[in-house]
């Protein structure tokens, strides 16, 4: 008994994902067809990571200029900061779940 098992197609952003806009372009996904879904997978998270870098980067930046009465308004550095921590927690929860993922998959019995 032969059996035929298919991949699973990858999920791929529409538009760059950007802080603040983590869904893509709408909001909207879409699955791709083909391979390459660790490649894609690890690309997407990848640049997940470096936005979250480049946020905190700017939020540091901003808690300085506060700091030192450099900065013209706080409502600046509050949205910057509560998106951060959102991002942030984001982030460790897809590499939780992930983790769990991969837990689950080396249980399994073949």
């Amino acid at each position: 008994m032969n059996v035929i098992i298919n991949p699973i197609s990858p999920i791929s952003l529409i538009g760059p994902a950007q802080a603040g806009n983590l869904t893509g372009a709408g909001g909207a996904m879409h699955a791709g067809a083909g391979g390459g879904a660790s490649s894609t997978t690890g690309a997407a998270f990848a640049n997940q990571l470096d936005a979250l870098t480049a946020m905190q980067t700017n939020v540091d930046h901003l808690a300085v200029q506060a700091a030192t009465g450099d900065l013209q308004s706080i409502q600046d550095y509050t949205i910057a900061s509560t998106e951060a921590q959102l991002m942030t927690q984001l982030t460790v929860t897809v590499r939780n779940k992930a983790v769990e993922a991969f837990n689950d998959i080396m249980r399994m019995q073949v």
